[in-house]
This record gives C-alpha cells, sequence and structure tokens, in this order.
C-alpha cells in the first residue's frame, strides 16, 4: 500500500494512502448564509491533434459534466475565469462556446452561473477597441443568460494612461450592462500582465479608484471579486462598500477566516480552490448556513494547505493542480489540459498535491486515486 513520493531535493519518501474515503455530507440545497462560486476548470479532448499554441481542443461532455458536479452541490459556477485557463490556453472563441455552452446546462439544471467577460480577443489597442472587445464579451454573457463579471483587460493595463482611463471604460460598461455585474480585481501574482491595474501599482492608491468606480455605479454593482492574497486589504475593502454591494472572495490563501467573517462583515466567495474542494466546501458552508462558525471552520481550515501549495508562485500555474486532482478524483479520465499546460508543474509539487489531497479525505475513492498516483509515477520513472 506504501507510496514513494519524490521530494523537491531529490529524494523519496513514503506514503500511506487512505483505505477508505472521508465521510461527506454535501445536500444540494442553497446555501442561506453566503452566495458561493467555484471557478471551474475545463477538460481539455485527449484525442485531438492539437499543438501548445493553436485553437483549444475541449472535452465538452466532461467539461459540463463536472459543471453538474459542482451544481449539485448547491455551488454557483464561475465560468470562462482564469481557472478555465483564460488566457492561458482558451481563447475567446472558445471561451464565448464555454459560455454558451455552461449557461444552457446551468439552465436545464437549475444551477446559477456568472461568466467571465474581458478583452481577450485583443492583444492591445486603443480604449475604443478595448471598449468594443468588452461589449462584445458582455453581449454574448447576456444573450446567454449569465450574470456578468467584468474581468480585469491585460489590453486596458498596457493602454491605460491613468485612473481616469480606467473610470471611463468601467463607467461605460456599467450604464450599459442589463442586470448588475461582479467586478473582477486579479493581481499580477495570478497574471503579470495586470501590474499596475485601476491605473498605479500602489494599492491604496488602486483601491481608491477601484471604489470610485464602485460609487459611481452601485446599482449596477452586484458584488466585488478581489483577488490579492492580502487577507487584511480584502477586509479593508469589503468594510467600504456601498451597502448592498457584496465582496467576494477570491484569496486562496485565506478564505476560511473571510468567508467566516467577524462582527463588521464578511466575504462571499468566488474561489478557484472550490473546483477541487466543492462537495467538501459545500458541507462548510452548510454547516455555516446553521450559525456554527467554529464547525465551519474546523471543516475548510485544513484545507489550506492544499490551497497554498496548489497557488504557490508561480501562482497563474495554480491550474495545473487543478486539473490533476480532477483527474484523481475521476471527474476526467486523462490528466491532460489545453495548451499543454499539465507539464507547468514539477513532479514533486504534483506528488505534494496528492498527499495533501489524500490526507484530507478528498478523494470519493481513495483506491482509484491511488493507482492513478502509481501510473504517473511510473511515467516518470519512479518505480516501486
Amino acid at each position: 500500500m506504501t507510496l514513494h513520493l519524490p521530494q523537491a531535493d531529490g529524494t523519496l519518501r513514503a506514503y500511506t494512502p487512505r483505505t477508505g474515503p472521508a465521510a461527506r455530507t454535501t445536500p444540494g440545497s442553497a446555501f442561506t448564509s453566503r452566495t458561493v462560486f467555484s471557478a471551474a476548470h475545463v477538460v481539455a479532448d485527449p484525442y485531438a491533434d492539437t499543438t501548445p499554441d493553436g485553437p483549444a481542443a475541449v472535452d465538452w461532455d466532461a467539461t459540463l459534466a463536472f459543471r453538474r458536479h459542482l451544481w449539485s452541490h448547491g455551488l454557483g459556477v464561475a465560468e470562462a475565469m482564469d481557472t478555465a485557463q483564460r488566457g492561458m490556453g482558451l481563447d475567446w472563441a472558445g471561451a464565448a462556446e464555454l459560455i454558451r455552452r455552461s449557461a444552457a446546462e446551468a439552465k436545464a439544471c437549475g444551477g446559477r452561473i456568472a461568466c467571465g467577460v474581458g478583452t481577450d480577443q485583443l492583444t492591445s489597442g486603443t480604449l475604443a477597441d478595448i471598449r468594443a472587445a468588452y461589449e462584445e464579451q458582455l453581449a454574448v454573457t447576456e444573450e446567454a443568460g449569465a450574470q456578468a463579471i467584468l474581468m480585469a483587460s491585460r489590453a486596458l493595463a498596457a493602454t491605460a494612461r491613468g485612473p481616469e482611463d480606467y473610470l471611463e471604460v468601467y463607467g461605460h460598461l456599467l450604464r450599459q450592462a442589463a442586470e448588475p455585474v461582479i467586478l473582477h480585481w486579479l493581481g499580477p501574482m495570478f497574471d503579470p500582465a495586470l501590474e499596475g491595474y485601476w491605473g498605479s501599482s500602489d494599492l491604496d492608491t488602486a483601491t481608491g479608484t477601484f471604489l470610485e468606480v464602485i460609487a459611481a455605479h452601485p446599482d449596477k454593482v452586484d458584488g466585488i471579486k478581489v483577488s490579492l492574497l492580502d487577507a487584511q486589504r480584502e477586509i479593508d475593502l469589503r468594510r467600504r462598500l456601498p451597502q448592498g454591494v457584496r465582496c467576494y472572495t477570491g484569496d486562496d490563501f485565506h478564505y476560511p477566516e473571510l468567508i467566516a467573517g467577524d462582527d463588521q462583515g464578511f466575504s462571499h466567495a468566488l474561489l478557484g480552490i472550490f473546483d477541487p474542494l466543492g462537495p467538501l466546501a459545500a458541507e462548510a458552508v452548510h454547516v455555516l448556513d446553521t450559525g456554527d462558525t467554529d464547525g465551519f471552520r474546523a471543516l475548510l481550515d485544513p484545507t489550506v494547505d492544499l490551497s497554498r501549495h496548489l497557488f504557490q508562485a508561480p501562482t497563474r500555474y495554480y491550474k495545473t493542480g487543478v486539473v490533476f486532482l480532477a483527474w484523481l478524483a475521476g471527474h476526467q479520465s486523462h490528466f491532460t489540459m489545453v495548451g499543454g499546460l499539465q507539464s507547468a508543474r514539477s513532479l514533486p509539487h504534483l506528488a505534494r498535491a496528492y498527499e495533501l489531497a489524500d490526507g484530507i479525505g478528498l478523494f470519493p475513492d481513495p483506491k482509484p486515486a491511488e493507482e492513478r498516483m502509481r501510473t504517473l509515477l511510473s511515467l516518470y520513472g519512479v518505480t516501486q
């Protein structure tokens, strides 16, 4: 039963996997105390003859099946976000198809869905080009019947001369949005091209501009998603939001404490780590719905080591660990990613991810997960 897992120092360490699944209680009913989205990954088509820089080949059946899995546990799906490899293997054409298919599936299943709206048709352009790119994606999302998440734009980060350009572009988009949107502030640790977003590399100054956008259109902002991996900054920001504007944590390092909240408020959730943690996260939030904060923390706190490992620098490659765990858990039949991103993390990194996930009882059946881990180790030349 022992596995020999490679370590960062080149040695092998013996690990004994779990022999049975952890007990999970995850009713699929809606949450009452928090709004919770899981940003979902896409499943690649392993038989497609593609190249890393070619159009993404997606296994639509497996991709939609994973979304049904998340909905079945009461989670919302945040679609076509960076977890789905937007800008890292999935181009706008693929994202548009993903939005249409997932939104139709959500309607059929009664699941909640919000979709990423960006400018990834462009590599550069004028402010008018950037507005038009956002408008095209906003139209696709609204026509599909999904809520819009206005994502940070690489093109805008490269083009904007200062805060006034952000105010102009976002003001224009919010005025024409049919329904309240979620604004997404993704930090440069997730995408280096977004350094200096909102017109400044000084986060206090950038926060001021961000709040100015919201204050000018509070009726068009359902909430904000903050992915800066700075818990205190998120707490300070959510306390400054207008009445009725939610804060959705995107902090994959501090999510239990931010969702639990304090005597002045709490964060809702829109998290990439809730892709692999789906059933466990749902169970924890249902416990929180009863008012049992300690029980919520007891379930979710032990998952933080795994999340911090998956999201370690370079943080943008966390998607590799997410898909790896989906394969081990049996949600897909292979460990292949669009853009060939399965090669973005080392074998020791993946081995540690397996160990941490198995240790918290993440796999619905530990035995197939162990067998798949043995297969991967064998492919890399690790003999048991």
